[in-house]
């Protein structure tokens, strides 16, 4: 009887991590669902008219893809600018506005070098390695977050000599899915060999 119900709870762990990412991704959509039935409510609700609401959805998505257009080929356009001369003025949401602009970029730049790198850093002891992401640097010190499991936006952020951490092959997303999968998903698990 222990036996059995020892197995059952095994399997019911198992069904339960296997569906995790399913459900994660249904919330995902159901929030995104409600957030676009909502905006839909309230601009029909100003329109009173399909055809208005629907031309107005139409244009809103094309003015995305022309200003992530306007940045992929020349930089920030002049609305990104404006509004970011207007919140610059305004307190606390300023602070918040560059940090929300900072972490963005640094996971989304094509041409920053820095905040793409993975690294290694034994933390929080000698001998035990972690992987962390480096977010800037000065001269021969690095900025890290290190990202906790199974949460990665959650972490620490430290700085280390740049002669205490290990470089690695592993791109951001690698990183990420190492993280989320608690290590299941590590393709350079030949890099074990250098921490040590």
């Amino acid at each position: 009887m222990k036996e059995t119900t020892k197995k059952l709870l095994n399997y019911f762990l198992i069904g339960i991590l296997a569906i995790i990412p399913i459900v994660v991704i249904l919330q995902i959509i159901i929030f995104l669902k409600g957030m676009v039935s909502d905006l839909f409510s309230f601009v029909y609700g100003y329109a009173d008219s399909y055809l208005l609401t629907s031309i107005f959805f139409v244009l809103s998505f094309v003015i995305v893809v022309f200003i992530g257009y306007k940045i992929v080929k020349t930089g920030r356009p002049w609305v990104i600018t404006i509004f970011d001369h207007i919140i610059d003025r305004i307190p606390f949401l300023n602070t918040i506005y560059r940090v929300l602009k900072k972490v963005i970029n640094m996971f989304s730049s094509h041409d920053q070098k820095i905040a793409k790198e993975v690294v290694y850093v034994e933390y929080p002891s000698p001998g035990i390695w972690v992987p962390a992401y480096v977010t800037n640097r000065y001269e021969n010190m690095y900025v890290l977050f290190i990202p906790t499991s199974p949460n990665p936006t959650s972490g620490f952020t430290v700085i280390v000599e740049k002669s205490k951490v290990v470089m690695s092959a592993m791109d951001i997303e690698e990183a990420t899915s190492f993280i989320v999968s608690v290590g299941v998903d590590y393709e350079k698990s030949p890099e074990m060999s250098n921490l040590r």
